[in-house]
């Protein structure tokens, strides 16, 4: 796996040489974002059904006869997975009349139903028209989870559903404090993709310090490979690899500070040293020829070309790029490698959370209802018939003993078991979509690894960025608590 030594064979520490390239100018970031909808203040509104008996097997009290209404969207999860649970729901509840559909159009499907006091049950509140979370929550429109995680998981009464979940799921549903709005039903792992194979072609292993992912790269240009590639139109993807590393190099708290949006969080030295390193893919020449022309689909499709050997993404992209993906490819993910020896976190420290965020309105009629199907959902059986069926996984800790897992999802299952406690979550992109899209990403971090910023002028562009954010009174700031 090559050396992890801190120093480099002359004796000089890796931050020492960056820090002396920098300052003889040899190491010297353009945003895209859509602003969701929001839902208005309730309006009128209609009776809530009147809650069950709670029992063992109602656990949570759901009126066994109360009608219930289940919104999905209508994505690249399709709507099958639902369907089967609901399906548990109908036979445990056969008196129950159960109300499905899916739509991709859940703003404006939903917005005018939030207005008038008359919201389904349970939504999956996902895709383009995604309505904003944050307003959802300001306007108290949603019903505090607590007693979904409270409850005996479904396959164990002994287990709270809490105990059940994956690292960070909880505390992704909660906006300043204690109660929890959001249950985020699927994981997705980020991180840097590859094809084991080319990399095993390379007779190397994925490199753990940035010395070896710079000799990695160089081996791979003398074979005719760029090291890197990315979404250049779409540069917010960068983070997915970029920002673990930032915390596995200088701690979570660096991480918390940027989220918090607090005043000189992006001059951090392991924020600085990070920037530096990536430019370093730039200045050498290790990223692919046009790459900050690509969008997403482009830039994927060269890498399953075998065009470049790495990729910064998240797990949907084996669903993705399947039609481009050679069968003896290999897919693998890695956590990003670190810097060096003196990293505040270990190799393997990685970003994964929560997506496809499900949510139960304030104004429901029947929010029992709602949570027990999301109390399904979040079984083992359910979990397990999500991941056979699209390719990914749960907030369920577990679900994919004995089925088939594909190679991209058994090497996500395999880094997060690497990970351990070390995986980290950080909540620009939930909290401040714009900032973490079109300023960060595209005027920041994208014009940095096109080579028309360096690192110092990057990262005082996005300090910027972040404390007009802070400062900026129509939106609503959140904090780790």
């Amino acid at each position: 796996m090559g050396s992890t030594s801190a120093e480099n064979p002359t004796g000089v520490g890796r931050r020492d040489l960056i820090k002396r390239s920098a300052a003889l100018g040899l190491i010297s970031v353009p945003a895209v974002g859509f602003l969701s909808g929001c839902a208005s203040g309730g309006g009128g509104g209609r009776g809530r059904a009147e809650a069950g008996e709670k029992t063992a097997k109602n656990p949570l009290g759901v009126n066994t006869t109360a009608p219930m209404e289940f919104v999905l969207f209508d994505g690249g999860f399709g709507r099958e997975y639902a369907e089967d649970a609901v399906k548990i729901y109908e036979k445990n509840f056969p008196g129950a009349e159960v109300k499905f559909s899916a739509t991709q159009k859940i703003q404006s499907t939903l917005q005018p139903r939030f207005n008038q006091g008359t919201p389904p049950d349970l939504i999956d509140n996902s895709g383009a028209e995604q309505m904003d979370m944050g307003v959802l929550v300001g306007k108290n429109q949603l019903t505090d989870l607590t007693p979904l995680l409270d409850a005996p998981s479904y396959d164990d009464p002994g287990k709270k559903v809490r105990d059940t979940l994956r690292p960070g799921i909880v505390e992704m549903g909660q906006f300043d404090g204690k109660p929890v709005w959001i249950l985020y039903y699927a994981y997705t792992v980020y991180g840097v993709w590859y094809s084991q194979k080319a990399l095993d072609s390379l007779d190397e292993k994925y490199p753990e310090t940035w010395d070896e992912m710079l000799r990695v790269c160089e081996k791979a240009r003398k074979r005719g490979m760029a090291g890197w590639t990315y979404a250049g139109k779409y540069p917010y993807y960068i983070p997915f690899s970029l920002y673990p590393m930032i915390g596995k190099v200088g701690g979570r708290e660096v991480l918390d500070a940027i989220d918090n949006l607090e005043p000189n969080a992006w001059k951090h030295p392991a924020v600085k040293d990070c920037f530096e390193a990536y430019y370093e893919l730039y200045r050498k020449g290790y990223i692919l020829k046009g790459t900050p022309g690509l969008d997403h689909i482009q830039s994927q499709t060269a890498w399953a070309q075998g065009k470049a050997l790495f990729i910064p993404n998240g797990s949907w992209v084996e669903n993705e790029s399947s039609h481009v993906i050679p069968k003896d490819f290999e897919l693998a993910v890695s956590a990003p490698s670190g810097l060096d020896d003196f990293d505040r976190m270990p190799f393997g420290t990685i970003w994964a959370s929560g997506g496809e965020p499900f949510i139960v309105p304030a104004k429901a009629r029947n929010p029992e209802g709602g949570m027990e199907q999301l109390r399904i959902m979040l079984s083992e059986a359910s979990s397990k018939n999500f991941t056979t069926k699209v390719k990914s996984l749960t907030a369920y800790n577990g679900g994919t003993d004995g089925i088939p897992l594909t190679s991209g999802l058994k090497s996500a299952v395999a880094a997060l078991e690497k990970a351990g406690s070390n995986v980290v979550n950080p909540r620009l992109q939930d909290w401040y979509v714009q900032l973490q899209k079109e300023k960060i990403g595209v005027a920041g971090l994208g014009e940095m690894m096109a080579g028309r910023l360096t690192p110092a002028e990057a990262i005082r562009r996005i300090q910027g960025f972040a404390d007009e954010t802070a400062k900026d009174p129509s939106i609503k700031h959140y904090k780790h608590q």
